[in-house]
C-alpha cells in the first residue's frame, strides 16, 4: 500500500484535490490531518490540556463561550461543549500563532509540539486499519504541514498542490474567509512554507515519488492534472505489488523502510542543495 503524502500552502486547492481522490474514479482513501487535529484537541484530551495549560492564562478568549456553539446547526462536533470543558477558539488561538513575530514564531512551535504527537499517533492508526482492510492500493494522507512535520519522509509519494501566482493564493484566501484582512492573511500565507519551496522539495524526489499538480484553471483542468499525477504513481503497482504487500507483513515492513530510507535521501539531498545555494551568495 502505497502513502501519497498530499500538501500545499493555504488557499492552493489542496482539499479540492482531496476531494477529487476520495471521489470517483479514483476512490481513495483519505486521512486527513486536519480533522485528526480537531480530534486531538477536544476537550478531554491530553493535547487539549496542555494547550490551555500554555496559553490559557495570556489568551482570555481561547475557549468557545458556552452559549455560542451549541445552538448553531453548522457547529461540528468537535467544536460543541461537553462536560469535559469547553472547545477551544480556534480564532483566537490562529491570532496567537500566525505571523511573523518572534513572540508568534515561538508559540507557533509550542502549538505544534503539543499537537502533531497526537495527530501522528491518530495517524497510524488510521494508516494499519485501512492496511489491514487491504482495499486500495494507496492510502492519501492529507497534510498541510507534510514537510514542516518532518512526514515526507515516512511518504512513498508526494503530491504539492500549487498555483504559481501569490497574489492568487491571497485572493481565494479572502475569499474563502472574508472576515479576514489583508495584513491577516499576508500573516497566514507568511507563516507557511512557500509554495515555490514544497514544489523543489517534491521535485527533489523524482518523477516516480513526487508529483505536483498546478492550480492554475478551472476545476476541470485540474481533474485532468490530477489523474495525469495519479496514472504516474500508479504505474508499476499492480495487484501483483498491492496482493504481495498486503499478503506479507514482512515484505510490507521491508517495502515502507525503503520508502522512508528514499524519503530521507531526498530531503538530504534538498539541504545540501539548499546549504550550496547559501554559500555562494
Amino acid at each position: 500500500m502505497l502513502l501519497i503524502g498530499l500538501t500545499g500552502s493555504i488557499a492552493t486547492g489542496k482539499s479540492t484535490v482531496a476531494n477529487i481522490l476520495s471521489s470517483p474514479p479514483h476512490s481513495l482513501p483519505l486521512i486527513d490531518a486536519d480533522l485528526l487535529a480537531r480530534q486531538a484537541v477536544r476537550p478531554g484530551t491530553r493535547a487539549y490540556s496542555s494547550i490551555v495549560k500554555h496559553f490559557g492564562p495570556t489568551t482570555p478568549d481561547l475557549l468557545l463561550p458556552p452559549s455560542s456553539d451549541a445552538s448553531s446547526p453548522s457547529s461540528e462536533q468537535n467544536d460543541l461543549p461537553s462536560d469535559r470543558g469547553r472547545p477551544l477558539n480556534r480564532a483566537a488561538l490562529g491570532r496567537r500563532v500566525f505571523g511573523p513575530t518572534p513572540s508568534r514564531v515561538r508559540d507557533r512551535r509550542a502549538l505544534n509540539a503539543i499537537v502533531h504527537p497526537a495527530v501522528r499517533l491518530l495517524m497510524l492508526r488510521a494508516i494499519l486499519a485501512h492496511y489491514a482492510r487491504g482495499r486500495s492500493w494507496a492510502v492519501v494522507l492529507d497534510i498541510p504541514l507534510l514537510f514542516e512535520s518532518g512526514l515526507d519522509v515516512f511518504c512513498g509519494a508526494v503530491v504539492v498542490v500549487g498555483v504559481s501566482s501569490p497574489e492568487v493564493q491571497m485572493q481565494r484566501l479572502r475569499a474563502r474567509d472574508t472576515a479576514l484582512s489583508a495584513q491577516e492573511a499576508r500573516e497566514r500565507v507568511g507563516s507557511q512554507m512557500s509554495v515555490t519551496e514544497k514544489v523543489d522539495r517534491c521535485r527533489e524526489r523524482g518523477a516516480d515519488a513526487g508529483r505536483v499538480v498546478w492550480n492554475d484553471e478551472s476545476k476541470e483542468v485540474l481533474q485532468v492534472e490530477v489523474a495525469r499525477a495519479m496514472e504516474g504513481l500508479e504505474q508499476g503497482r499492480g495487484w501483483c505489488w498491492r496482493w504481495w504487500l498486503w499478503a506479507s507483513p514482512f515484505v510490507a515492513a521491508a517495502w515502507a523502510l525503503l520508502a522512508v530510507w528514499n524519503g530521507w535521501r531526498a530531503r538530504r539531498r534538498w539541504e545540501r542543495r539548499e546549504k550550496d545555494s547559501e554559500k555562494k551568495e
